[in-house]
């Protein structure tokens, strides 16, 4: 769906984008990450057609947005890291008048305002002016607009800046629902526990390059699985019965053990079954989840021990 192709990008004396390529396919959700200076926000406003960059291409199911910025943008939903809203407007306003940019008229405005305000869930603040609303609330409105015309793709950076947990969780929702609905979203933040919470894939930039680009869930990249295993009552035979079935053991005792294995349930199955034939009272067994702050940390060791 974005198809990004040696992608580079100068300011005065700077290379913020350096031959940047990669794909994101549809209905995903790519977590977009590294240290601050590696080249996101330029990155998205690039993508997004607002900036053009030097070399290369960016195409949108097919399209090089660059070609027709205009009609890119109606495929396109953008949220920049700083944004503004007309204050003296009521929220209904501020919607209204973004849908009209993207040439929506007569009553389907207020209708896109309603649905893109429950999505939000401020349907409550539609009276209300912009500049009586908590920073939160500004943020929402803002993630409004930026979906108020059913983007194919949408662009956020740092969407949950001033969202408080609860809109935290809310907005999760929303990004869930929106990529099973077909939209490929890639959202850039500095809090990876909010990004590991409904991201399907790691995009991270180093010095303006891609560091790594894959899926964050360990089965969906064709690698083994970490599984974790937990007895009821301790029982010394585990670590041997576990090496007898060919686990390759991480950790173990004679309560709780990890380990790696193909990520094939069958094979789960098979394993989990040996345990209880053995009599042992197993209280937990379970993939363990993708933690996107350690991937992150180990693309960046490997990439910078790489450099020359």
């Amino acid at each position: 769906m974005i198809d990004v192709q040696s992608l580079t990008y100068d300011y005065p004396g700077l290379r913020a984008l350096d031959g940047v390529v990669f794909r994101i396919e549809r209905a995903s959700i790519t977590a977009l990450v590294g240290p601050n200076g590696a080249g996101k926000s330029t990155l998205l406003r690039c993508i997004s057609a607002l900036d053009e960059p030097h070399e290369g291409r960016v195409l949108i199911d097919g399209r090089d947005v660059h070609d027709d910025p205009r009609a890119s943008h109606r495929l396109l939903g953008y949220l920049p890291d700083t944004f503004g809203l007309y204050g003296g407007l009521t929220v209904m306003q501020c919607l209204r008048h973004r849908a009209g940019t993207h040439g929506i008229r007569g009553p389907a405005q207020a209708e896109a305002a309603r649905r893109a305000a429950s999505l939000m869930e401020i349907e409550d603040k539609l009276a209300a002016q912009a500049e009586e609303l908590s920073r939160g609330q500004r943020q929402r409105v803002a993630i409004a607009e930026a979906i108020i015309h059913d983007p194919r793709v949408l662009l956020l950076d740092e969407p949950a800046s001033g969202l408080d947990p609860e809109a935290r969780a809310g907005l999760s929702a929303v990004l869930r629902n929106l990529a099973a609905g077909g939209v490929t979203i890639l959202v850039s933040s500095h809090i990876l526990a909010e990004l590991e919470d409904y991201s399907t894939h790691l995009l991270a930039l180093e010095g303006g390059r891609v560091a790594a680009h894959r899926p964050i869930h360990a089965a969906a990249a064709g690698e083994d699985v970490t599984v974790q295993i937990a007895l009821a009552v301790a029982d010394d035979r585990l670590p041997a019965v576990l090496q007898t079935a060919g686990a390759d053991l991480i950790d173990a005792s004679s309560q709780a053990a990890r380990l790696r294995l193909a990520a094939d349930p069958a094979i789960h199955a098979a394993l989990l079954r040996r345990l209880l034939d053995a009599g042992m009272p197993v209280s937990h067994f379970a993939v363990e989840q993708a933690d996107l702050q350690r991937l992150y940390l180990e693309v960046l060791r490997d990439t910078r021990g790489a450099r020359p």
